[in-house]
């Protein structure tokens, strides 16, 4: 029985100033085993996986891989992969400035027989892989210049380099990926099964957990509730062993009649989209879709003055404007929730208090002086508001998880009272309950009679909180759907529409 067992995990605990993060977790995971862990923000998943992987040191406890019979600890990172344990985390860790050929070979570039370094054959094994995996890009090609969906499918390729493995953990792996690049990670999956490598799933899409693990792994609050076999639960048994209640459709908030309109952009070009009009309406939520590469999210950053627009027209209440710089955005009550939260929404090694009042110190302040009360009035209006989970508000951000992140950085848009609102991603790594919460906090935006925009690559979501949709594809408009015909709307025929070949005669 033992030899089957590829890893052991024994009553870890792990503390953290203020924060008991995990209280004891015991689990053992079989050869050739996809395991779910699944629980809320907060639970304790990241932390478990960074005390498997040698990344953080387990207060009590430890975690053991079977090596051909000797079970062995990963004290650090490095050792991990010696011992064939590998992981692909939520947020991409990726050398940006390097080739996608150079990130596959990172640390054990292979040499020539004059100890040369081989770039010949490092690029035609790179393209193997890119093959393996359906990649539409170039082993030369700069990370940093690829979309970050595409820079994700990167960081999960990258595993099968390796020859050794016998433990890979994947955590949120598609938060970022459409459904084709989903089926590619799935069929990577089975490969590793078949080879008995084990799998450790980490997913607040259950109908993922469903369709891909063999068992599941339930906790809460730092602690282990429950295994199951995936054959005996189902979407809503999860949720509520999770959450601790059963959960209606989460995307049944309250739309309102749009009022005037509040945005319109005509004719748009940037580096990565052309021709792109459309308009917003107070009260409105309009939702963007498409594929990777499709240019939403540079859209908005362009509206944003975050990226360079090339030309086109922006108006803000009928009134044309000239938006050049972030700063020029926020002073036309423009907020930006951003895809990575944590590379451009944080300062992650500063408080929770500094985060929320970071883009509105100029509100708070007379004469260069910053009124301290005021500072840390808005921090605990927000903490109670939102719902965010901290000790307190001088809390470190890094220390939050990933749903508790993400309602600072919207406290921090919230801090400017912006009349437009566009949240890129904004459930990206977040569980079921912190979901709800957050819809909940845009319907009380709409309510106002804010306008808001929703980009998201996960297709229910956009398609169930949306008042109306832009689709895009190549940098194109492909399609506008009107509210009477997205309660009809099938996801395929989303998905055809975000599909559409843009060539020059069509362009024009």
């Amino acid at each position: 029985m033992e030899e089957s067992i590829i890893l052991k995990v024994e009553n870890i605990v792990k503390t953290y100033p203020g924060v008991r993060a995990l209280k004891g977790i015991s689990t053992t995971i079989k050869k050739g085993e996809v395991r779910a862990l699944v629980g809320e923000n907060g639970a304790g998943k990241s932390t478990l996986i960074k005390c498997i992987m040698g990344a953080e040191e387990p207060s009590e406890g430890r975690a053991l891989i079977n090596v051909n019979g000797e079970f062995k600890s990963a004290k650090t990172v490095l050792d991990a992969a010696k011992l064939g344990m590998y992981a692909n985390y939520q947020h991409v860790n990726i050398a940006k400035d390097l080739t996608v050929g150079e990130n596959y070979f990172l640390g054990h570039l292979p040499q020539n027989s004059l100890g040369v370094i081989d770039w010949k054959k490092i690029y035609a094994d790179s393209q193997k892989i890119i093959d393996r995996f359906n990649l539409d890009i170039n082993p030369r090609d700069i990370i940093s210049q690829l979309p970050v969906a595409m820079q994700a499918m990167i960081t999960i390729s990258k595993i099968s380099v390796n020859s050794n493995t016998r433990l890979v953990i994947f955590d949120e792996p598609t938060a970022l990926l459409e459904n084709d690049k989903v089926q590619t990670l799935f069929k990577y999956i089975r490969e590793l099964k078949e080879q008995g490598v084990a799998v450790i799933y980490i997913s607040h899409r259950l109908e993922e957990v469903i369709e891909i693990c063999d068992t599941v792994t339930i906790m809460k609050d730092g602690e282990y509730v429950e295994t199951k076999n995936v054959s005996e639960v189902n979407k809503d048994y999860l949720i509520t062993k999770m959450v601790g209640r059963s959960m209606a459709d989460i995307y049944n908030i309250h739309h309102q009649k749009p009022g005037e309109e509040i945005l319109k952009v005509c004719n748009l070009y940037g580096d990565r989209f052309r021709d792109v009009s459309f308009s917003l309406h107070k009260g409105e939520i309009l939702g963007f879709f498409g594929l990777v590469g499709a240019g939403r999210s540079e859209v908005m950053r362009g509206i944003f003055g975050a990226e360079k627009l090339y030309s086109g027209d922006i108006f803000i209440s009928g009134k044309k404007v000239k938006i050049k710089s972030v700063k020029d955005a926020m002073m036309h009550k423009i907020g930006f929730l951003t895809e990575d939260r944590r590379t451009d929404g944080l300062a992650l090694s500063q408080s929770v208090e500094l985060n929320i009042n970071m883009y509105s110190y100029d509100l708070i302040s007379r004469f260069g002086f910053i009124n301290l009360k005021k500072e840390r009035d808005r921090a605990l209006k927000y903490k109670e508001k939102i719902r965010i989970k901290t000790p307190n508000v001088q809390q470190v951000v890094n220390y939050l998880s990933g749903g508790n992140q993400q309602k600072v950085v919207i406290s921090k848009l919230l801090c400017r009272d912006p009349d437009i609102l566009i949240f890129d991603e904004p459930t990206v790594g977040i569980d079921v309950g912190a979901k709800e919460e957050i819809f909940k906090l845009i319907e009380s935006l709409v309510e106002q009679g804010k306008g808001v925009i929703i980009i998201s690559s996960y297709l229910p979501e956009v398609m169930g909180l949306s008042d109306r949709m832009i689709v895009m594809s190549e940098g194109h408009v492909a399609g506008t759907v009107e509210a009477e015909e997205l309660k009809l709307m099938r996801e395929e025929d989303i998905l055809r529409v975000a599909s559409t070949i843009f060539n020059e005669e069509v362009a024009q």
